[in-house]
C-alpha cells in the first residue's frame, strides 16, 4: 500500500441509537477524549515536509497508550506563512497535500481519529491582511466580516471540503465534520441568519457528495465561543438544534472563570453549569461536547503559563465536571501553554478517564443532567451527576480550597472525605456502585445499595478531595 493511500478498516463513528453519546459502526462504545492540536504546534510539527514522521507517530502512540480517542484539528492553520492549504486561492498546496495524507496513514495505523474543521477562522481573521482568501491578494473576500456569508468564499471552502473527502474520507480516521471552526456573527457580517444560511448551504452538500462516494456520510457538526451564546441569543437555535446536524459543540471561554482561573474548583463548577445549559437546549438525543475550553485570557492576554500543579487540577476537574454532567467524554482542552502541548499530568488525566469509562453503558444511557438535582447532605461537596432510571455517573468535589500560592487556589489536599447524598431519578432497585480515584485512575471502593422513591442514598468515604461514582443496576 502507498503511503498516502487509507483502508477502511478503522471503523468509522456513529450516533448511538437512542442514547446521546457515540459507538463505532460495529456498536462498541466510542468517546470523543482528546484535546485540540496543530500542524504549526511542537508535536506535529514534524509532518511538514516530513522533517520527522517517526517523532509524530510516536506522539500518535503516545496519545493512544493515554486513552486519547482523536484529536480537533484545522485543515489549515493560519498562523504562519507556510501552511495555507490553498495558495493562491483555489489551488492547493502540494506540500499541505502531502502533509495529510501522512497524517492521515499514521492515524489509520495508530487507531486515532480527528474531529476536521476546514479553516482556522482565528488567525484568518487576526492575520487577514496576508490570506490568500482576500481580494487583494487575488482571493474572493472583500472583507473578513464576509468569510462566512461571501458566496464566492462559500464556494471555496465547500470545494476544499470536497478535496478532503474525496482524498481521504473513506477513511474511519475522520470522526465528524466541524463545518466551521468557532462560528462567530463578525464572521457573518452580523446577519442574523448566517449561521443557518451557512449550515443550509454547505451541511447537505457535504452530506450528499459523501454518500455518493462512499455510501455513507461522517457525522457533522458546528463550533461557537461559547460567551456569543449569551452576546447573540438568535444563534442558540442553529448550534444547538439544527436539523442537518448530528451532534453539537461550544467553546468553554467563560470570562474570569475558565478563561482567567483563580482556583480549581470555579471553573469546574462553571463547566458544570454550561454543560448543563447546553443539555437544556437541545430537544432531541444528539451528543454534546465542549471542543475547545483552557486559560485563554491568562495565556494570550496575560502572557502567562499557569503553574503546572495547578494546571493540571484545572484540566482535570474540568474534565470531569464535563462527562459526569452529562457531556460526552472530557471536552477538548486548547493548551495555552508555552510550549503549546499538554502536561504530562493532563495526560494522565485523560488515562484516568479513559479508565473509568467502560463503567458505564454509554449506549444505553439516556442521560439528563442532574447537577442541581442531587442532594448533598455533607458540607463543603460540590456534586456533579447525570442518570437516567437505571444508571448514573456522579463526580464529588471538595470544595475547601488550600492557602494561596502566587495567588493561585488549589483544592485542599490529604484525609479522607466523608460523603452523604441522594441521587434522585434511578428506579427502586439494588445497584453497584463503584467509585474511581480520578488521579490515580483506579477503582477505589465498591458498595452494593438499594434504590427506594426518592432516589438512591449513599453515604460513604473516600480517599482525597474527590471521586468519580459509576451507578448501575445490581
Amino acid at each position: 500500500m502507498r503511503d498516502t493511500e487509507l483502508s477502511t478498516d478503522l471503523p468509522w463513528i456513529t450516533r448511538a441509537p437512542g442514547a446521546p453519546y457515540f459507538t463505532t459502526e460495529t456498536g462498541e462504545p466510542w468517546t470523543p477524549i482528546g484535546q485540540n492540536d496543530a500542524i504549526t504546534w511542537p508535536e506535529l510539527e514534524g509532518l511538514f515536509r516530513r522533517r520527522d514522521l517517526p517523532a509524530v507517530e510516536a506522539h500518535l502512540r503516545h496519545l493512544r497508550d493515554h486513552g486519547v480517542t482523536c484529536l480537533r484539528l484545522m485543515l489549515e492553520y493560519a498562523h504562519t506563512e507556510h501552511r495555507y492549504f490553498e495558495r493562491p486561492a483555489g489551488r492547493y498546496v502540494p506540500s499541505m497535500i502531502a502533509l495529510w495524507d501522512d497524517l492521515f496513514a499514521l492515524c489509520q495505523r495508530t487507531g486515532m481519529r480527528i474531529l476536521l474543521t476546514p479553516l482556522d477562522t482565528f488567525f484568518t481573521w487576526v492575520r487577514w491582511a496576508k490570506h490568500p482568501y482576500n481580494r487583494a491578494n487575488g482571493g474572493p473576500c472583500a472583507d473578513r466580516s464576509q468569510l462566512m456569508v461571501c458566496r464566492e468564499t462559500r464556494e471555496l471552502v465547500k470545494a476544499r471540503l470536497a478535496f478532503a473527502t474525496e482524498r481521504w474520507g473513506a477513511s474511519g480516521v475522520i470522526f465528524a465534520w466541524d463545518l466551521w471552526n468557532e462560528m462567530h456573527p463578525a464572521q457573518g457580517d452580523n446577519r442574523p441568519d448566517a449561521f443557518p444560511d451557512y449550515i443550509d448551504d454547505v451541511s447537505p452538500f457535504l452530506r450528499e457528495l459523501e454518500t455518493r462516494l462512499h455510501g455513507r456520510p461522517h457525522l457533522q457538526c458546528v463550533s461557537v465561543f461559547g460567551p456569543e451564546l449569551i452576546w447573540k441569543p438568535w444563534i442558540v437555535d442553529p448550534i444547538f438544534r439544527h436539523p442537518s446536524l448530528d451532534f453539537a459543540n461550544s467553546h468553554f471561554y467563560e470570562e474570569g472563570t475558565i478563561d482567567h482561573p483563580q482556583d480549581t474548583v470555579a471553573p469546574a463548577v462553571s463547566a458544570g453549569r454550561l454543560t448543563r445549559e447546553a443539555l437544556a437546549e437541545i430537544t432531541d438525543l444528539r451528543p454534546f461536547f465542549d471542543s475547545e475550553h483552557g486559560p485563554i485570557h491568562t495565556f494570550k492576554d496575560k502572557h502567562r503559563n499557569l503553574p503546572e500543579a495547578f494546571d493540571d487540577e484545572y484540566f482535570r476537574h474540568i474534565q470531569w465536571a464535563h462527562l459526569a454532567s452529562g457531556g460526552a467524554g472530557g471536552g477538548m482542552r486548547w493548551p495555552n501553554r508555552r510550549p503549546h502541548v499538554l502536561t504530562p499530568g493532563m495526560r494522565a488525566a485523560q488515562r484516568a478517564l479513559a479508565g473509568f469509562l467502560p463503567l458505564v453503558e454509554w449506549p444505553r444511557f439516556h442521560r439528563r443532567n442532574l447537577n442541581d438535582e442531587i442532594a448533598v447532605r455533607s458540607a463543603g461537596l460540590r456534586a456533579f451527576g447525570c442518570g437516567d432510571e437505571a444508571r448514573a455517573v456522579v463526580w464529588l468535589l471538595r470544595e475547601e480550597l488550600a492557602e494561596p500560592v502566587a495567588g493561585l487556589r488549589r483544592v485542599r489536599e490529604g484525609g479522607e472525605t466523608r460523603a452523604a447524598l441522594t441521587v434522585p431519578g434511578l428506579g427502586a432497585g439494588a445497584y453497584r456502585v463503584t467509585g474511581w480515584d480520578t488521579r490515580a485512575g483506579r477503582e477505589v471502593l465498591k458498595l452494593d445499595a438499594t434504590a427506594g422513591d426518592s432516589g438512591l442514598a449513599l453515604d460513604l468515604t473516600f480517599p482525597g478531595p474527590d471521586i468519580a461514582l459509576a451507578i448501575s443496576p445490581g
